[in-house]
């Protein structure tokens, strides 16, 4: 059993963009990466897609989810599921910030669409 504390936890910031690591590979997490991430007022998300399905549930605030072209409001309490290979975006519309709780499993891969560029993302790892 592996306990993550919330001050033990990492933090990952890009930009207006802020992302605490919980479940991952290198904290114990066999098959599953979870992660708390806060997105500012005014902020958007780079366009991208995972080699695998990711979910999102709303915690705070609300989003302009654009999946696949399709845009549709996501907020507390909601949960969006996307689908692997499907680009995707948030774009924080409103003066509140935005908060989720998302997860993959684990080894899961990020590719930029503008770049091209294919990472893990480091919260997940």
């Amino acid at each position: 059993m592996n306990i993550i504390q919330h001050e033990q936890a990492p933090v990952f910031a890009a930009g207006d963009t802020s992302v605490i690591g919980y479940a991952a590979p290198s904290r114990g997490a066999a098959q599953v990466s979870l992660w708390r991430l806060d997105l500012a007022p005014g902020s958007t998300s780079p366009l991208h897609y995972m080699d695998c399905e990711e979910v999102f549930l709303g915690l705070q605030g609300t989003v302009l989810a654009t999946v696949d072209g399709c845009e549709r409001e996501l907020g507390a309490g909601d949960c969006l599921i996307v689908p692997a290979g499907t680009p995707f975006t948030f774009q924080v519309q409103g003066p509140d910030p935005f908060a989720a709780v998302a997860c993959i499993p684990a080894g899961g891969e990020a590719t930029l669409v503008d770049s091209g560029v294919t990472f893990a993302p480091p919260w997940a790892e």
